[in-house]
């Protein structure tokens, strides 16, 4: 029988740890949230944590020992990143205090000499895992969705409650970073189990049972790292075996970050390092150090910007008020290409029934292969089960009948990026699919109100632009066409996210806001080897910049043919760039590139670099120095700016004109949907935190104006700002 002892929230109703104890001595602490949501990190917690621990070790000698457990789907996620939006160079010592007295929670905890156990029935990410960590046992669920990890260098940070000391002292150095903590990797309960992170996996119905008969079974409630003679799995840097490794790790570190400005893994494996040649607590101390310092760091802070305050804002606000959710169970796809049968994977993934169509039963089932070769990765991956992928894949129907949309919900085109075939498509389903269904087109560029013109009920057609490859890319680009129904928004809104994508609404216009400006980068990139650069260097500049994919080789990706099209259809006013009429620089490499040397991209097997037989990139191609090379060559510096620049010249006319509508979609969208470095913290946050502010930006924007031409002209709502000294909020 349980006894239920006073819980917690009779000190504080928003309390976040719930304590019972049952006739056996043992307490279960049950984490939850006043609010409803997950238990992340902030003050109640802390407190909370602080109450409970001076509890346990003020009634120790009645307790047998320590279930730790959650009310909720996830453990409990989050991280220092309060901490962070507080920090600040000059509160540097009071942030450490704070980290200091977070960690001596979990120090208490794990020696508090009673047998402590995580029982993790849901996800535990980032602090959450720390949580576990300092536990002596940890049993998880054998739910395939739930993930350990530490994604803090995701965000600029490090694992600062604990997590490098712990991980390096359970897995080893080089098993650690390797595996844990430099990647920010997530891992499922069989990952996490082989690798040590976990001590047991459990059918979910079993999961306190288990956790309680391991507190019966009498263990030692001691660290392993705490034990006499215990050494660190592979050794310390004074170990022969690891010594002759380690000079070789900060050099691989620089060459896997090409330069590019992330402090954060220089600094996790400083920490990583250091923490094995002292004790447990310097070491922690060593840890704290390291992460106060990323904390008061620009980039952290930047990053901590996009992926917390902006990325909460752009949910927050997103979908019209006023119309209520409508049950997505039926979706059609029009054209099963690559990014068509992507589309369907994902809305299989998320247990709807898709209708796959194209003009010929062979092309629609040639989707489905693809379907299928997705499914395959992700079982080959752990990340779904042989059966589960089953079960997606006969949620696909593939058809080449019009009459088989019938009761679809919402459609989605994703076909050839022609108006006529669109409008074609789109207008022979309409009076097939369920009444009032969503009209949505994947289209990268044509604006939706010319699509719209195609069918009767403009006021149900949108612009749900998934960026390729369509079952990897986090972002969606909502497009408002003119005629667009508020209801189609929230509709629309509440279909991305169901598929687990982050959606931003822009406005219409050709090329919306991600195409519109990932087209400047990659023509800004070819534009330099029209100048004579040599294609390294170009390539080289971006990869410093932080770019994930260098620019010639995402330009070989997007194809230069369209590229090359897009330009040539989009209107006129659309291609005035900074004020600028006329051609691109970049025009005239690309026009050679395709129509003299028959090398318009990857997919045809020859672009700016050489692929092999399967299609493999092999090298860049050497055709570029002779044809392209010989004239001077602007500062290094200039080719990494320049990318970066051009892309935020870009997107300030975007929200000068009404295509966005807020400096956190620009920010989110340029992130998630189009690689641009996170460092930055957006494109936006890009020209904040540029050194002098606006008014260096804008400096330094008339600087390249001189040297490189009028596309990087100062457009009138930047100056504006640079001149009242104000920020893009």
């Amino acid at each position: 029988m349980t006894e239920l002892t006073e819980p917690q929230a009779a000190a504080d109703p928003r309390s976040t740890v719930d304590w019972t104890r049952d006739a056996d001595g043992i307490v279960t602490l049950t984490l939850d949230a006043p609010d409803g949501n997950a238990v992340t990190e902030g003050e109640f917690f802390t407190a909370s944590l602080a109450h409970t621990v001076d509890r346990l070790v003020a009634e120790q000698d009645e307790i047998r020992g320590v279930v730790i457990t959650s009310a909720r789907e996830t453990f409990r996620t989050g991280n220092t990143l309060g901490l962070v939006r507080s920090a600040t160079p000059e509160t540097a010592a009071e942030t450490f205090q704070e980290v200091e007295r977070v960690k001596g929670l979990l120090r208490r905890l794990e020696r508090l000499g009673k047998p402590v156990v995580a029982a993790l029935g849901g996800s535990a990410l980032g602090s959450g895992l720390e949580l576990a960590l300092a536990c002596h046992r940890r049993i998880a669920s054998d739910d395939p969705r739930i993930e350990f990890g530490f994604p803090e260098v995701t965000l600029g940070l490090l694992p600062g409650a604990g997590g490098v000391v712990r991980t390096v002292r359970m897995l080893g150095l080089t098993t650690a970073l390797r595996d844990v903590l430099l990647k920010g990797r997530r891992h499922r309960p069989a990952e996490a189990l082989e690798l040590g992170l976990i001590d047991e996996v459990v059918p979910a119905d079993r999961l306190l049972d288990a956790a309680r008969a391991w507190i019966r079974s009498g263990p030692d409630p001691v660290q392993p790292w705490e034990a006499k003679g215990y050494r660190i799995p592979g050794g310390t840097p004074a170990s022969p075996s690891l010594a002759s490794v380690l000079p070789s790790l900060p050099s691989s570190l620089r060459k896997e970050l090409k330069g590019a400005p992330f402090p954060a893994p220089g600094h996790i494996l400083s920490a990583a390092v250091e923490s094995t040649q002292v004790d447990v607590d310097t070491a922690l101390t060593v840890e704290s150090r390291y992460l106060v310092d990323l904390m008061t760091h620009p980039v952290s802070r930047n990053m901590t910007k996009a992926f917390t305050a902006d990325l909460a804002e752009v949910a927050a606000r997103l979908r019209p008020e006023g119309h209520r959710a409508r049950p997505v169970e039926r979706v059609g796809v029009l054209g099963a290409g690559t990014m068509g049968a992507a589309i369907a994977y994902e809305c299989a993934k998320a247990g709807i029934d898709v209708v796959l169509k194209d003009v010929s039963s062979e092309r629609a089932e040639k989707g489905t292969v693809h379907c299928r070769e997705l499914v395959e990765k992700a079982v080959a991956r752990g990340r779904s089960t042989q059966d589960e992928g089953d079960t997606l894949l006969a949620r696909i129907t593939p058809t080449d009948d019009p009459a088989d949309l019938a009761g679809a919900e919402i459609v989605i085109e994703a076909v050839f990026e022609e108006p006529s075939v669109k409008h074609r498509v789109l207008g022979e389903i309409q009076d097939v699919v369920a009444s009032g269904a969503l009209l949505a087109s994947t289209t990268s560029a044509l604006p939706i109100t010319l699509l719209a013109e195609g069918v009767t009920r403009q006021e149900n057609v949108i612009g749900l632009h998934f960026l390729p490859p369509g079952d990897r890319m986090p972002l969606v680009e909502v497009v408002r066409g003119a005629k667009t129904s508020e209801e189609s928004v929230a509709r629309a809104l509440d279909f991305v996210t169901r598929l687990h994508r982050t959606p931003i609404v822009v406005n219409d216009g050709s090329g919306f806001f991600t195409t519109r400006v990932i087209n400047t980068f990659v023509q800004e990139g070819v534009a330099m080897i029209a100048e004579g650069v040599p294609p390294a260097t170009v390539e080289q500049a971006s990869a410093q910049a932080g770019y994930p994919t260098p620019v010639l080789q995402l330009t070989d990706e997007l194809t230069l043919s369209l590229l090359h099209r897009i330009r040539q259809e989009t209107p006129e006013s659309a291609q005035t760039v900074g004020g600028a009429r006329g051609g691109h620089p970049a025009d005239a490499v690309i026009a050679r590139m395709i129509d003299e040397f028959g090398r318009p991209g990857r997919s045809m097997g020859a672009g700016f670099y050489e692929y092999d037989e399967t299609g493999a990139r092999a090298r860049l191609w050497p055709g570029l120095a002779e044809h392209f090379g010989g004239r001077p060559r602007p500062p290094f510096e200039d080719l990494k700016e320049r990318m970066l620049f051009i892309e935020a010249l870009e997107s300030v006319r975007c929200l000068e004109e009404g295509i966005l509508t807020s400096a956190a979609d620009a920010n989110i969208g340029s992130i998630l949907g189009i690689g641009f470095p996170a460092w930055t913290g957006g494109v936006l946050q890009y020209i904040n935190q540029y050194a002098g502010g606006l008014p260096g930006f804008v400096a330094r924007a008339e600087q390249f104006m001189e040297r490189y031409g009028d596309r990087f002209a100062v457009p009138a709502l930047l100056r504006q700002k640079a001149e009242r000294r104000e920020g893009f909020d």
